[in-house]
C-alpha cells in the first residue's frame, strides 16, 4: 500500500512539473551579433589588436635574439672552452626561458591580453545584459540562453530569438543582420 502512495505522489509531482514546464517561456539571443553591431565593440577590437600586435612584435624581437644567440653559438662552439661553452648554453637557455615567460605573461590563460579583454568587454556585456533583462521582463520570459556561448542549440524556432529586441533596446540598427 505504501508503494502505491509513493508512486501516486511521484506521478502527481511529475505531472505538476510537466505542467509548469509547459507554461515556461524560453528565448535566446546571439550576443556576438549584438556586439558586432555596437560601435563600442569595434573600438575594443581595435585597441586589443593594437595591443596584441605590439606584444607580438616584442616577442618576435626576443625570438630573433634567441635565434641569433643559437646560431652564433653553433658557429663558434668548437672555439669555446668547456666552461665558456656551458656558460653560453646557459645564457641561451635563460633567454629562451625569458621568451617563454613573456609569451605566458602576455597571452597565457591568465595573461595580460585576456585580462585586458575582460576589462574592455565587461561594460559592453553589462549593457547587453541590462537590455536583455528589460526585454525578458517585458516579454515575460522565464529563461534566455546565449547562442554565442557554449550552449549549442540543434534547433531553434526564430520566434523566440530576442537578439533584435535587445538590439532595439540598446538603440542599435538591427537591419544589418
Amino acid at each position: 500500500m505504501k508503494k502505491f502512495h509513493y508512486f501516486t505522489i511521484i506521478f502527481l509531482l511529475a505531472g505538476y512539473d510537466v505542467s509548469i514546464a509547459q507554461n515556461q517561456k524560453i528565448g535566446f539571443i546571439d550576443s556576438e551579433v549584438i556586439m558586432q553591431n555596437m560601435p563600442e565593440y569595434s573600438g575594443v577590437e581595435q585597441r586589443l589588436n593594437l595591443l596584441s600586435e605590439n606584444w607580438r612584435q616584442e616577442i618576435r624581437e626576443l625570438e630573433d635574439e634567441v635565434e641569433r644567440m643559437r646560431e652564433d653559438f653553433e658557429a663558434r662552439e668548437i672555439l669555446f672552452t668547456d666552461d665558456i661553452r656551458e656558460e653560453r648554453a646557459q645564457e641561451i637557455e635563460m633567454k629562451a626561458e625569458e621568451l617563454d615567460q613573456l609569451i605566458e605573461t602576455r597571452f597565457g590563460p591568465d595573461g595580460e591580453y585576456f585580462t585586458r579583454q575582460k576589462e574592455l568587454l565587461e561594460p559592453i556585456q553589462r549593457q547587453i545584459f541590462d537590455a536583455l533583462n528589460i526585454v525578458a521582463e517585458r516579454e515575460d520570459f522565464d529563461f534566455v540562453f546565449d547562442r554565442a556561448q557554449d550552449s549549442r542549440f540543434l534547433f531553434v524556432r526564430q520566434q523566440w530569438n530576442l537578439t533584435e529586441d535587445v538590439m532595439l533596446e540598446l538603440g542599435l540598427d538591427s537591419s544589418s543582420n
